[in-house]
């Protein structure tokens, strides 16, 4: 008789230079809010006046998703306010992860904190670690830290074989935003 393969909380990345990284979280969300998992999703980078398509959605289904940042820190003006947001939206995604409110938490580009020496990799790692066992958690962005990928469960690498930016063509609404 064959055994079932147990089951867990999963901790799962989707990184890379690609696109369709905050797409596949996005997925993940339609498809456990369909489940009727509690979901919440927490945006470390896109800022906090942003509306876009996955927010009105959303709201539709009565889904939370936190805009958190300040827009792209690439093109900051305060990198010192973008690091301050960074650590308040770690301590709210810590809340939430062990509020018994959710069973999936997703942690849109978070890997930026990470990657950029805000936030300690090996900290993180520690407290996911320690989380409610049944709380799943997806991450995404570019450049997660090798300690992350060695830890997660599932991670995806996105790459980049043809995009149309590299054409001039602008970001569209409701496909990229």
């Amino acid at each position: 008789m064959a055994t079932r393969p147990a089951k867990k909380s999963l901790v799962i990345v989707f990184t890379g230079k690609g696109k369709g990284k905050t797409s596949a979280a996005l997925g993940i969300l339609l498809r456990a809010w369909g489940r009727g998992l509690r979901v919440v999703m927490l945006s470390f980078i896109k800022a906090k006046t942003g509306d876009y398509g996955e927010h009105r959605a959303a709201r539709k289904m009565g889904v939370e998703i936190i805009p958190l940042g300040a827009g792209y820190t690439w093109l900051s003006k305060d990198i010192e306010e973008d690091k301050a947001l960074a650590r308040q939206g770690w301590q709210l995604a810590q809340e939430k992860i062990v509020s018994g409110q959710y069973d999936v938490v997703i942690l849109d580009e978070f890997t930026y904190p990470l990657a950029y020496g805000w936030l300690p990799v090996g900290e993180v790692i520690d407290f996911l670690r320690r989380r409610p066992e049944n709380v799943h958690i997806v991450i995404t962005g570019y450049d997660a830290p090798p300690l992350l990928v060695e830890f997660a469960d599932l991670v995806t690498e996105m790459m980049v074989v043809k995009h149309p930016y590299h054409e001039n063509v602008e970001a569209m609404p409701g496909i990229d935003f």
